[in-house]
């Protein structure tokens, strides 16, 4: 997915100008995958701190290339179909971020009730690019209930919050030195250093005091001037369980199932279960999930609480299961 996700943008960011930001501990796979990327591109840090610090670092990084050049901050486990239109709603952003300054998100239009994606409510303030509607950011809602979720798809003014963003890198580093200061000031040591020998030590030593945090919450909620460009490009973050089934093939009783699998009267259902026989009686709409150690069972409306089960086996100190 990360070769896709730069291969997809190549038409409108060539190789030299494309940068990955990655923990550590995937340094050799991701560069051995992108040969075509200067050794100087790969940004890697030496633990997780949430999207708020890496994409800081990359603004840090871009700046003293060109402190007015545009951002584009791609997460690289997207699945986007329409290709084209996609590089069509990156050029009407960029429209929007160089010259009028602006910080622009994307937005996916909604298709269902999602109940495991943020949302974005569009305000009343729209800009018009190529025929294009933009709309200025009114609020972003955090993940919300099934009733929520179907109340804002009926409303018809919100639209998921992607996770993508384009800015020009000194607007989204002004506003990183506003909200999240010590962020800043930090990322600012790295920066001295970018170049040296002494790079991975300051590293090190940064990154373990940052505070992980996502631009989401440390920035984008807290910023004044931000814009959204609603999208229909094909677009899923492959996120959960069901996400994944929905981008296989199901057989005629809609089941998908990676694996063996023998049942009567199932359907619906995504069984992943790759070293043993699942057999089924009278289930509908459920995800199996076989692995190792553990067994998931789970009713499909319900996949995105597996980050709470995680959490509670956390707590329980079985980190042997995950």
């Amino acid at each position: 997915m990360l070769e896709q996700t730069v291969a997809r943008i190549s038409p409108l960011i060539p190789a030299e100008r494309t940068l990955v930001v990655a923990g550590e501990a995937y340094r050799d796979p991701i560069r051995a995958c992108l040969p075509q990327l200067p050794e100087e591109n790969f940004l890697f840090e030496p633990v997780g701190r949430n999207t708020a610090a890496c994409v800081a670092w990359a603004a840090l990084w871009v700046r003293q290339w060109a402190s007015d050049a545009v951002m584009a901050v791609l997460p690289a486990d997207h699945l986007i179909r329409d290709e084209a239109e996609f590089l069509r709603v990156l050029e009407a952003a960029t429209v929007v971020a160089r010259p009028l300054n602006r910080l622009v998100t994307i937005g996916i239009q909604p298709t269902h009730p999602e109940t495991g994606y943020g949302y974005i409510r569009t305000g009343q303030d729209r800009l018009q690019i190529d025929g294009r509607d933009i709309f200025r950011v009114a609020q972003f809602v955090e993940k919300p209930s099934r009733q929520k979720a179907e109340q804002f798809l009926a409303e018809g003014t919100y639209v998921w919050n992607s996770g993508m963003f384009v800015w020009r890198a000194d607007s989204i580093w002004l506003e990183v030195c506003r909200h999240l200061p010590e962020l800043a000031h930090d990322l600012e040591l790295v920066a001295d250093v970018m170049a040296a020998d002494a790079l991975s030590a300051v590293l090190n030593e940064v990154y373990a005091r940052l505070p992980s945090i996502s631009i989401d919450v440390g920035v984008m909620e807290r910023a004044q001037d931000v814009w959204v460009v609603p999208a229909n490009i094909g677009w899923s973050d492959v996120g959960s369980w069901r996400a994944l089934g929905e981008l296989l093939s199901a057989d005629a009783h809609g089941n998908v199932v990676v694996g063996e699998q023998r049942g009567i009267d199932t359907a619906g259902c995504f069984i992943h279960s790759p070293s043993k026989l699942v057999a089924t009686i009278g289930l509908s709409n459920l995800v199996v999930i076989e692995t190792d150690d553990v067994l998931l069972i789970c009713p499909k409306e319900r996949d995105q609480e597996v980050r709470q089960l995680v959490e509670l086996l956390e707590r329980e100190g079985r980190h042997d299961l995950l």
